[in-house]
């Protein structure tokens, strides 16, 4: 909107509008129509004074009252500039004189012009509370903070990106005092489930949350200490037993899965009931019956066990036995056995076909010495496959991958694993061959005439001189 020029009113005796004072004469028609001036040139072209009495370049441009008012307004915003770096100035001098402990009182004195109260922004503001440390540290300051009407708006978002608060420059500075600087190693964790999002039979969707219950209800059905409950079993007489069960299971090629759940139904029923010597096969008959049809498609009949057994026991005493044993246990049968930890941690480990073959030799090994029963299912697959890859020098020994899954460290695993290796170094001398034999064959990859891990081998392992 175009505004009028400012005409001078008679009644007022000076006008202030270009920086000077003209003394109105009075106004007769002669001395009127002498004295006239050209009118162009009134509101046009007119001398603006900011606040320090500096003149100001001219306006083209009619001076209405919000025009003036606008620049004084700019006069102002670049005297507080010039106020600003001044303040700055005295804040540095000061930090160094305090420092320094000389000229207090002289340097206070000559602060005190600089504090005069100006209107400042927040952000001019914040410069003038914070004080560096150094020199260079205010230039660079200076070079950032400059007079606000000049600075565009995509300079001072990157303006305030790029300069550092006092609070983040100490954490950085006690970061770096405590050692605590270096970003902590990245955890290498591998997606073992990526290859099975496509298949419905892996339940990529749910396998973490039934491991984790798996690893919650272990215990709940791990065997305790039996033996010197029994009067006439001992340890050597159950891996007897377990090294025949190994064969027959071989023979009639039943799944890993059901030899596994064998073992733990029998060592949960000698638990809880006493067994007489003769009748300690009978038990591993019944178990076998029971786990091959809980597991197996086609179970091997009654007869067929009992064949095997060189008719020790008759059809009936078998069925006699399975009823005991599961009426004992009250039909538990769905219980995690050391087969479903040693599926998921062999996957966990990346393995090739012979790691995979060593982790089922060391793990068959444990299971049929008793001295591994203290170890809950979870521990004694996890430290078979650590033996594993201790035996065949893989390196690491142990990823950040088989720590997450299994939920142990290389310390937690340290006694089990030293006691499988143990197992291994005396399986070519033992008596019970079976697991020996089965793994020496080529079709397993010969893995079991492998010599054991010497690493695991240094350590004493306190280990029954009867378990073989």
């Amino acid at each position: 909107m175009a505004s009028r020029p400012i005409v001078p009113q008679q009644a007022r005796g000076e006008a202030v509008v270009g920086g000077g004072v003209k003394q109105q004469k009075k106004a007769g028609a002669a001395a009127e129509g002498r004295n006239r001036r050209a009118l162009g040139d009134i509101g046009n072209l007119v001398t603006v004074r900011g606040v320090d009495g500096k003149a100001q370049p001219q306006i083209s441009r009619p001076i209405t009252r919000s025009f003036c008012a606008q620049l004084l307004a700019n006069a102002q915003a670049a005297a507080a500039a010039e106020n600003n770096k001044k303040q700055v100035c005295v804040n540095v001098d000061k930090s160094h004189v305090l420092l320094d402990g000389i000229g207090v009182g002289k340097k206070a004195v000559g602060a005190k012009p600089a504090q005069k109260k100006v209107t400042v922004k927040p952000k001019a503001q914040e410069v003038i509370e914070i004080s560096p440390d150094t020199e260079e540290d205010v230039k660079a300051k200076k070079q950032e903070v400059g007079p606000v009407n000049k600075k565009k708006e995509g300079e001072v978002a990157s303006s305030k990106k790029k300069s550092q608060t006092l609070t983040s420059v100490l954490t950085a500075r006690s970061k770096a005092a405590c050692g605590l600087a270096q970003k902590p190693k990245k955890v290498q964790v591998v997606d073992i489930d990526a290859k099975d999002a496509n298949n419905d039979l892996a339940g990529v969707e749910y396998v973490e949350d039934i491991y984790k219950f798996y690893k919650l209800v272990e215990n709940e059905s791990q065997p305790t200490n039996y033996i010197h409950t029994q009067t006439e079993v001992n340890e050597k007489m159950r891996a007897i037993l377990i090294d025949w069960l190994t064969d027959v299971h071989q023979k009639f090629e039943l799944s890993l899965e059901t030899l596994y759940l064998t073992i733990n139904i029998i060592d949960r029923f000698l638990s809880v009931k006493i067994v007489p010597r003769r009748e300690l096969q009978l038990v591993g008959m019944g178990a076998m019956l029971i786990a091959s049809k809980y597991e197996e498609i086609w179970a091997p009949e009654v007869n067929d066990l009992v064949c095997i057994s060189d008719r020790a026991y008759s059809h009936q005493q078998v069925l006699t036995m399975e009823k005991t044993i599961l009426g004992k246990l009250e039909w538990t049968l769905t219980v995690p056995t050391h087969y479903v930890f040693l599926v998921r941690f062999i996957k966990a480990a990346i393995p090739d076909e012979e790691m995979e073959n060593m982790v089922y030799f060391l793990a068959e090994l444990g299971i049929m010495h008793y001295d591994t029963l203290m170890f809950c299912p979870s521990m004694l697959a996890a430290s078979a496959v650590y033996a594993a890859r201790c035996t065949l020098n893989k390196s690491p020994a142990w990823t950040d991958t088989l720590k997450l899954h299994t939920g142990f460290s290389e310390a937690q695993m340290m006694d089990c694993a030293k006691l499988l290796v143990y197992f291994h170094s005396k399986a070519p001398e033992s008596k019970l061959q079976v697991v020996y034999k089965k793994y020496s064959n080529s079709q397993k990859g010969a893995v079991a005439l492998i010599p054991p891990a010497k690493s695991l081998l240094s350590g004493d392992v306190a280990v029954k001189k009867n378990t073989a």
